[in-house]
């Protein structure tokens, strides 16, 4: 049996080349490719344009809890402009993130950049140059905000067939736009659905012991195609059901790389 390499261990692999996404299938752009912003703009946007975005586009297919939504904008000649990429700031995965980066922020004075997806379209540098304008937008819509934190998945994911859905990376748009490198995440347990999709254990618990958040839950896994949950099935046994199937797959996460950037004027 031939083993596939650990990339987060030869992190030279995975930024080779630039991330894009289209209709959840990743796409990469060879690093060093010009990026022209003649025709190109970085605009706030409504959430639902966003969301419509990044659940079409993004391999997820899921969308944060947004506190502001950037757009980026192309218009080719006698075009209307189209909408090529989307950055999401949103809340953090719990109250305790924010203080435990930055150590004199409350958990409202900072935000996460819970999604930062381009068209395949985009020439490779445009994500240092959309980011950075989505941060100005950031500071100007959210003056209180004055910390963010990005994470990087350096674990590649695969669909139940074996086929490649997404890449790992190691942060290297973050590292080029002067974030501060703050070591990994907690590891933990992600669980796979057959497309590659990946569920953390803490959005399955929501289904397993009633919590708030379980409809949300419901409806991830629904828009997955997971099995539905039969009468009087309780939702321990579900989730259990769902392993036990192997409609759900384990892969152990070593935990993502962390960056920050402060928003400190």
């Amino acid at each position: 049996m031939t083993r596939r390499p650990d990339l987060s261990r030869h992190p030279h692999q995975l930024d080779l080349h630039c991330q894009r996404w289209n209709h959840r299938r990743a796409s990469y752009r060879p690093a060093g490719e010009i990026f022209d912003p003649r025709r190109a703009s970085v605009e706030p946007i409504e959430e639902r344009e966003a969301k419509d975005f990044v659940e079409k586009m993004h391999y997820s297919g899921s969308y944060p809890a947004a506190r502001f939504r950037t757009g980026v904008f192309v218009k080719e000649p006698f075009q209307k402009a189209r909408l090529a990429g989307v950055g999401v700031f949103s809340v953090p995965m719990n109250q305790r993130v924010i203080p435990a980066y930055f150590q004199d922020l409350a958990p409202a004075e900072g935000v996460e950049l819970g999604r930062f997806v381009l068209a395949e379209d985009l020439a490779a540098n445009a994500e240092s140059w959309a980011l950075a304008r989505m941060k100005k937008l950031l500071r100007q819509a959210l003056p209180d905000v004055r910390g963010v934190i990005a994470y990087s998945d350096p674990i590649e994911r695969r669909d139940e067939t074996g086929t490649l859905v997404k890449r790992g990376h190691v942060g290297t748009i973050y590292k080029a736009t002067n974030a501060a490198y703050r070591g990994r995440s907690s590891a933990r347990t992600l669980w796979l659905a057959p497309n590659g999709a990946s569920l953390a254990d803490r959005l399955l618990s929501k289904v397993r012991n009633s919590e708030i958040g379980e409809r949300y839950a419901l409806e991830r896994l629904a828009a997955l195609g997971a099995p539905r949950r039969v009468p009087h099935e309780g939702g321990a046994e579900y989730v259990r059901r769902l392993k036990d199937e192997r409609w759900l797959r384990p892969v152990r996460h070593p935990g993502n790389h962390a960056f920050t950037w402060s928003l400190a004027a």
